[in-house]
């Protein structure tokens, strides 16, 4: 892709490229901070929100789901973390040296919000490095797309279905948004089904206006490489950043 060039002019795009090639996926999990909110979370029992995704790149919908969600489920941080090692995606479009200068740009921007890196894919993994990092006994609280959160119960993924999930949900919430024609509705449909029904107590949903709802990286990309404007797409700042490197 033609826009993804000038990311290596960026000073930071090696260090951050060797942070990357320095975590193991073959190691026990862990995870790295490369930006601190500046108000982390610093007492046992607080609320931690956990985007994870691909940021492929960031949008104004990621950011509508992350910001409506600490306010909703009072979070005391919100933590954007991306995975060196991805359950469903091999790496595509940017480098993750790049998605990490794009969410530290917005960061930077004012919105008050931490930067991670997790060597490991899986959220049961996430949650273990992240008790390395967090203090005892916080709340972890996941925001998913409703796509993500049918994943989370597919069997595929799991070697004793069962017991893995229910050691996942004694450890950990999630916030499930709509995507695209995905309504309210549809939503507690799918937590009503014998499999998921069991967790529903352990997840919430997060209705998006419409407007936000069909926004998406892949379009955002789609028209990087096209030459075309992205400014209703994704913030000032990651506009900024992702233009001159085109």
């Amino acid at each position: 892709m033609k826009f993804l060039d000038k990311f290596y002019t960026y000073p930071e795009f090696a260090e951050y490229s060797h942070l990357i090639d320095e975590l193991d996926t073959n190691a026990p999990p862990k995870i790295v901070i490369v930006h601190r909110s500046s108000h982390p979370i610093s007492e046992t029992g607080e609320k931690l929100g956990v985007f994870s995704g691909s940021f492929n790149p960031i949008t104004i919908a990621h950011i509508k789901m992350f910001e409506e969600a600490q306010v909703r489920f009072q979070l005391n941080e919100m933590l954007l973390l991306l995975a060196k090692a991805n359950v469903d995606k091999d790496e595509y479009g940017m480098p993750l040296a790049g998605r990490i200068l794009t969410l530290k740009g917005l960061a930077e921007e004012g919105n008050n919000v931490s930067i991670g890196i997790s060597s490991h894919g899986r959220y049961i993994d996430k949650i273990s490095a992240l008790k390395a990092v967090y203090p005892e006994n916080t709340q972890y609280h996941f925001i998913v797309g409703y796509d993500t959160l049918v994943r989370i119960f597919d069997p595929k993924y799991y070697t004793d279905i069962t017991n893995e999930l229910r050691d996942l949900f004694s450890q950990c919430r999630f916030i499930a948004a709509n995507r695209e024609n995905v309504d309210f509705e549809t939503i507690n449909e799918f937590l009503d089904t014998p499999m998921v029904q069991p967790y529903s107590s352990y997840m919430s949903c997060l209705i998006l206006p419409d407007c936000y709802a069909d926004v998406s990286s892949t379009e955002v990309r789609k028209r990087l490489d096209q030459g075309e404007s992205i400014s209703h797409l994704v913030p000032t700042v990651v506009e900024d950043i992702l233009v001159s490197s085109s």
